[in-house]
């Protein structure tokens, strides 16, 4: 994971920097002054835009007391403050870590997912979200999912500026489309070393719940299995709300705007409950078309990801 974050931000900067400083659009301080204030400020405020978009609202300890429990146990098997609790009132079973230095460190669990998963299984959610906050994923990746968007943005200006305006330079005009061209290309493959770092989180805070919940790489793999059926079944919101649910869907346990796909992969007809259904799709293997699609998604592929949690149950880790 280290090696990829450097690789996104090296490519950043050095790309950044050598194509704006040719241009003479911007030297190099005032670049990397606006990259910092626009980076800091959307760490700083998207704990509230997270809130508002997923209704999510403090749960006191009153309201659950076996949940909040598991936070604080699980909190200090991880060796990290113990975060606050909160409910997102939407139906699909989820949950996601999120915070800042505005409001500390969160943990969202949704109304529906303590209504669809036991508690084994909501324990090793939980589990799960911790070991984003331990490796500090939230940070990173709110800060790394911004960089191919800076990238579009310029291209798109520079290829508007080529078209409508010429600039100073003769034929600048020309260069300027053929730069923009170039960032807009250059943000999709950040967007994919992104993704492959999005994936590789997901793995290691899987990682994590198995090593601090008991079985945990058991629950958590049904866990799973019910989050994809359950979100298939509840996964149909009007536009606004879908919108929604993509908006931060590298925060989710499970994407849900892959629910179908990963169902499809989960489905089989002779299983009778999750246990029999989890032990069908650990005997498959993602097909060719699966493992390209998994490139372009925010989180790994679901039978890839079961069989790494089965690895992990049968070698249990240990501090």
């Amino acid at each position: 994971m280290v090696a990829t974050l450097a690789a996104i931000f090296g490519l950043t900067t050095l790309v950044f920097s050598a194509v704006l400083l040719w241009v003479g659009y911007f030297d190099l301080i005032t670049v990397g002054v606006l990259v910092v204030i626009i980076n800091i400020a959307q760490w700083l405020l998207s704990p509230y835009l997270v809130g508002w978009i997923y209704k999510v609202k403090e749960m006191s300890p009153t309201e659950n007391p076996k949940v909040h429990q598991m936070v604080s146990d699980l909190s200090k098997k991880s060796g990290i403050s113990t975060p606050k609790l909160t409910l997102s009132q939407i139906p699909l079973p989820n949950a996601f870590a999120y915070g800042s230095p505005l409001t500390g460190s969160r943990v969202a669990v949704t109304q529906g997912l303590l209504t669809k998963l036991d508690d084994g299984e909501v324990e090793a959610v939980i589990g799960h979200e911790l070991g984003h906050l331990k490796h500090r994923d939230v940070q990173v990746m709110i800060v790394v999912s911004f960089l191919p968007a800076l990238f579009y943005y310029i291209g798109y200006s520079l290829m508007l500026s080529g078209v409508f305006g010429g600039g100073e330079k003769k034929n600048s005009g020309g260069n300027n489309a053929l730069i923009g061209i170039a960032f807009i290309a250059f943000s999709w493959v950040l967007t994919l070393f992104t993704l492959y770092l999005s994936r590789l989180r997901e793995y290691y805070a899987d990682r994590h719940s198995a090593l601090i919940v008991e079985n945990g790489a058991e629950k958590l793999s049904t866990g799973l299995v019910t989050i994809v059926e359950e979100s298939k079944r509840t996964n149909k919101p009007d536009k606004d709300q879908k919108k929604s649910n993509s908006s931060f869907k590298a925060l989710f346990i499970s994407d849900p705007g892959r629910a179908n796909v990963d169902s499809a992969e989960l489905h089989a007809n002779s299983a009778a409950n999750k246990q029999d259904l989890l032990r069908e799709t650990l005997a498959k293997q993602p097909t060719p078309v699966h493992k390209f699609a998994e490139v372009f998604s925010t989180h790994p592929n679901i039978i890839k990801r079961l069989r790494a949690l089965q690895e992990l149950s049968q070698n249990p880790l240990t501090y």
